[in-house]
Order: structure tokens, then C-alpha cells, then sequence
């Protein structure tokens, strides 16, 4: 067992950064919805599935596990 202080590895940490990164460009895609409140393509599609692609990449970095060489 390594003695790792840290909760995730490296490679967790980096996955983990970029799901905020494509959460940080969905919510700015929505902002970019020129149609009055929001109700176009970018306010109403693209950006949200954007976003929950996002979170689906900071799941992801949550319960990625490294293997372990033996």
C-alpha cells in the first residue's frame, strides 16, 4: 500500500480540471444566446448538454482509479 497523503493521484487532479474547464465553457456558451432570455439553440441545447458533460468528467475523475504495478 503507498503511503499517498493525497485523497486522488495526479491523473485524478488533471481529469478533474478539465471537467471544470468544459463546465466553465458550457455556462459561457449559454451566455452567448443572443435570443431574449436565453431561448435559443445555445441557451437551450448546446450549452447545457455542455455542461452535463461536465459533470459527467468530474464523475468520472472522482471514481477513476489508477492501476497499481505490481
Amino acid at each position: 500500500m503507498s503511503n499517498n497523503k493525497l485523497a486522488f493521484s495526479k491523473i485524478n487532479y488533471i481529469i478533474m480540471l478539465i471537467g471544470i474547464a468544459v463546465l466553465v465553457l458550457g455556462f459561457f456558451i449559454m451566455t452567448l444566446d443572443t435570443e431574449p432570455y436565453g431561448f435559443g439553440f445555445l441557451g437551450l441545447t448546446l450549452g447545457p448538454i455542455v455542461v452535463i458533460l461536465g459533470f459527467v468528467i468530474e464523475f468520472v475523475a472522482i471514481l477513476y482509479k489508477a492501476k497499481q504495478d505490481q
